[in-house]
């Protein structure tokens, strides 16, 4: 799965704009069945009208590519849309032009604005959307009493991964003490390691962190879910405390990265706020259809691909030279580990309780492929920032196709998908496709990447426009 934090700190105690571009159908039959057909409101075109690299798209949808289908931008040369293609998550060489910053306290950052900000300023919020059937409520009300059935084990194996309040970590941990007299050198210190980690890695890291950030959403997100939501706010039972103390958990990442980014001066760090509440007004919908087998299955990936995205980035600030950062990207990735390991073994129990209805929740969740948690996210300006950042986060390796491809396999592993018996003809069906895909991800990305040359140079807005070469 990569480099874990463990290489880094210490081993580790016992899922979450741009406008609509990614037109997907769901095949499930379904009580509830939306189908939108939204504009672009932003671009105003339709989005169903966007062209990319036809080889590239042909490719992914053939073989059932797990990463995001989104049309690339449209100034992508071909070349970059096979490389961009290739990028999941996140997403590069040194700057190739530096913009003029203000002197002083860079007060014209805040006040500055390019005209496509002065057109979104004119404009009541509108929420990016993705163009899919959206299907609504797919579990069937006897499968929902299994969820009912499993709040007692859920108390006694599931709880057991929160850790007490007392015992947990705070992002103060890590920071300069603001009510110490030497807050202010250790400032100096947090900045000077700071300006030996070039812009790409800071462009990985501030995407980590509006990710982070996003957490209303993912809390959100988990409440959809039918038979484990929490419905009151303060329910009693063991899915709804575990749903607020994961997101009281999760809460300190963002914190953290938040503070760190802030106090580095390396970020225009009012981009990165924009940034933040757009991807939180956009929401998102990773198809998971209020059914908590889809729902656990998604966040016991996507809680695997945090822990190897952080877990990289800590590696990648240790070989720069910043101990005190790597250190705050590995405890986050030990964080990452532990409810990963929460997750699984929900759906480990699902395997054990309903084989048949697990793998097949299992394949469907992959032929839907994942939906990164942040890929509506937008900055005011640049349509196609997931992908740029994706990009970047491919070529640093911190978060890539491999990866996507390695936590798939890691997890038929960790389920036993393939010692599966007794299955029915459509179990046994889902169970070839999964115990399959990994190997056949492997291979498109090895062909995307002998096809992928040097991609476009782009400014971001997060490094106050500096341009990073894809």
């Amino acid at each position: 799965m990569g480099p874990t934090a463990r290489a880094i700190f210490s081993p580790p105690e016992p899922p979450f704009s741009v406008p609509a571009r990614d037109v997907r159908l769901s095949q499930r039959r379904t009580p509830s069945i939306k189908a939108r057909s939204i504009s672009d409101r932003r671009r105003g075109r339709s989005a169903t009208s966007s062209r990319g690299n036809p080889a590239i798209r042909a490719m992914a949808l053939k073989l059932n590519h797990p990463l995001h289908v989104a049309s690339p931008p449209r100034k992508l040369a071909a070349a970059a849309a096979a490389s961009a293609s290739s990028a999941a998550f996140f997403a590069a060489p040194p700057v190739a032009g530096v913009r003029p910053r203000s002197p002083r306290f860079l007060m014209a950052s805040t006040l500055r604005s390019d005209s496509r900000e002065v057109e979104n300023s004119k404009k009541p919020f509108m929420p990016p959307r993705e163009v899919h059937v959206q299907v609504t409520h797919s579990l069937p009300p006897q499968k929902i009493e299994i969820f009912k059935s499993m709040e007692d084990w859920a108390e006694k194996n599931i709880l057991v991964h929160l850790k007490p309040v007392e015992n947990c970590w705070q992002a103060q941990d890590f920071l300069p003490d603001p009510a110490s007299d030497g807050f202010e050198e250790q400032v100096r210190e947090l900045r000077e390691r700071a300006k030996e980690i070039p812009d790409e890695y800071f462009v990985v890291l501030v995407g980590d962190m509006v990710t982070e950030e996003a957490l209303p959403t993912y809390q959100t997100m988990l409440n959809t879910l039918d038979g484990v939501r929490d419905e009151t706010g303060a329910s009693p039972t063991p899915w709804a405390i575990w749903t607020r103390a994961w997101t009281a958990e999760e809460n300190r990442h963002g914190d953290l990265l938040n503070k760190y980014l802030y106090l580095s001066g390396r970020v225009d760090m009012r981009q990165i706020e924009k940034t933040i509440q757009y991807l939180i007004g956009s929401g998102m919908d990773p198809r998971t259809e209020n059914n908590p087998y889809l729902g656990f299955i998604y966040t016991s990936f996507q809680e695997r691909a945090t822990f190897v995205s952080h877990g990289n980035t800590a590696r990648l600030a240790k070989e720069h030279g910043d101990l005190k950062l790597a250190q705050i990207c590995g405890t986050i990735a030990s964080d990452e580990k532990r409810h990963e390991t929460a997750y699984t073994k929900i759906v480990e129990k699902l395997f054990e309780i309903d084989p048949n209805g697990t793998v097949s929740a299992f394949a469907d969740m992959m032929r839907k492929k994942i939906s990164m948690p942040a890929h509506l996210m937008f900055d005011g300006r640049d349509d196609n920032l997931f992908e740029h950042f994706s990009a970047v986060a491919q070529r640093l390796g911190v978060y890539t196709a491999k990866d996507y491809a390695d936590i798939l396999e890691f997890l038929v592993g960790r389920w036993k998908v393939e010692n599966l018996t007794g299955l029915s003809a459509e179990g046994r069906k889902a169970q070839e496709y999964v115990c399959t895909l990994p190997p056949r991800i492997r291979r498109l990305e090895e062909r995307a990447q002998g096809r992928a040359k040097e991609g476009p140079i782009v400014p971001f807005s997060w490094i106050f426009d500096r341009k990073l070469q894809l």
